[in-house]
Parts: structure tokens; sequence; C-alpha cells
């Protein structure tokens, strides 16, 4: 086994939906990261304690694979917490998510300790912090709710626009999370950026939330104006993580309202792909 993954422990499982679950194991000593990148994951399925523990269901280790099975996640928690926190999507037929929805507290899995992405508020060096907009789909929340349990982003910006979008109300995750994000963070320095969170559920009418898609709501002003602040190449960093197709989507219509992309340090959006 490679001297960067170590074995850690499963240590709470929070289930939201059918296909959408999020659990935290326990931390490395030696492990850092910065808030947004994210690490990669193994399981090896025949371990886990659904395979052994339900033989009397006709379901045993053997009919599991028996090897170390690795995929890219976000970290959830922040930068400082003593556990480590991930948010998970059940593909039916991934060889990975279809395995790990079946984790339980005790169940071990494999932590590569090299931190990857580049989805981190330090890549902007211009324009300076200002209006930082986190925009999400489904599990492309994590990493944005890493950086908001960071006091550095509460400090170095003025506003944080998290527009988080979902095809149902179920599948909005962390919403009291995010709720208590202002008091639980922004209270403890001295000039907080304000938080503005804007909700949005596509295939359901939900009260207080918008109904159409990322690209949309920004091409026609609808997000901008639910904000009350405007996209400025001078002023605004945007940050995109969750589907391949909102991301790609996303970023051409922002290029269109004139934001460039970030490269080399300047630059207004930065997008994450590790599907």
């Amino acid at each position: 086994m490679s001297d960067n993954i170590q074995t850690v422990t499963v240590l709470s499982k929070t289930t939201w939906t059918p296909n959408l679950f999020s659990f935290t194991v326990s931390r490395p000593g030696s492990f850092k990261f910065t808030a947004g990148q994210f690490v990669r994951l193994g399981v090896n399925p025949s371990q886990l304690h659904y395979y052994k523990q339900n033989e009397a269901n006709h379901i045993n280790a053997n009919e599991a694979p028996n090897e170390d099975i690795f995929r890219a996640y976000s970290i959830v928690s922040s930068p400082f917490d003593e556990v480590l926190e991930f948010f998970s999507i059940v593909i039916p037929d991934g060889a990975f998510t279809s395995q790990l929805q079946h984790l339980e507290v005790g169940d071990e899995l494999l932590l590569n300790t090299m931190p990857f992405g580049f989805l981190t508020l330090a890549r902007y060096q211009k324009p300076l912090p200002k209006d930082l907009w986190l925009l999400a789909t489904g599990t492309g929340l994590a990493p944005f709710l890493s950086m908001l349990q960071d006091l550095k982003t509460w400090e170095d910006y003025e506003h944080i626009i998290l527009a988080y979008s979902a095809r149902s109300i179920e599948e909005l995750a962390y919403l009291d999370t995010i709720k208590n994000l202002q008091e639980n963070f922004g209270t403890l320095v001295e000039h907080p950026a304000k938080l503005i969170f804007i909700p949005i559920v596509t295939r359901e009418p939900v009260e207080g939330a918008l109904t159409e898609r990322l690209p949309k709501l920004l091409l026609d002003g609808t997000l901008q104006e639910r904000a009350g602040i405007a996209l400025d190449v001078e002023s605004t960093h945007v940050m995109l993580c969750g589907n391949p197709e909102m991301v790609e989507d996303t970023k051409e219509t922002l290029k269109s309202l004139g934001l460039v992309m970030n490269r080399r340090g300047e630059g207004n959006i930065a997008v994450e792909n590790y599907w």
C-alpha cells in the first residue's frame, strides 16, 4: 500500500434521500488540505459490514468485489475540523457509489492523503476579493460548505452568494447547516461578509425557491436580481461545481456576460471537473 494511503473509520452517516447521503470519517493527524480541495477515497466492498452481517439474507462478501475501488470526493468539512465529511450521490450501476451506499458506522475506508484540486480561494489574485458567487448543483455543494466554514472566507469578502440547485426540495441537503453559517462563522470575524442564500428547485414549485436552471437565471438577470448584486468583471469571483453539463453551460453563460476564466491567478470564473 502506498505511503499516501491511510485507513479511516466511518463515524456517522446521514441519509438525505434514497440517492443522497453524507458520512464522516476519522481524520489522520497529519492530513492537511485547503478548503475546496478533493481527495481520493477507496472502498473494498467485500470488507463492508453490510455483506459480512447479512449472510442470513443470502447476501455475503463473496458477492461483493474484493478490490480497492477509488473515486474523487470533495471535502465538506472545514480544514480545521477533527473529522472529515463527504457528500455522495448513489449511482445505481456505479462501481463505487453502489457499494458506498451500504456504509455503516465502524466500516473502514482508504484515504489518499494527497489533496487535489484548484477550486480554492487562493487562486484569485485579481480582481481583489469583493463578491463571491458559489454556484452548485447536487453534491457540488461540498467544497463550498468547506469554504464557508473557513473564517478567512468571511474576512476576505463583502458578499457571498450561495446558489444551490436541486431537482426537488428533498435533494436540497444541508439546509440547516446553511441557515446557521452566518451566525456560526460570520460572527467570529470583525467585519464579516453577508451571506445570501438562493435555493433553486427545478422540478417542483417550492415557496421562496427559484425554478429555472442556473444558466437561464444568470442570462435573464433573475439570479442577480434576487441577490441584489450585479456581476462585475472588476469585483466578481464565481465558482462552479456540480454536474458537468451545468458547469459547462453556466461557464459559457458567464463568459457571454463579460466575465473571464481565471488563469494564473487572474480572472473571474473557476470550475472543478473531477467527474
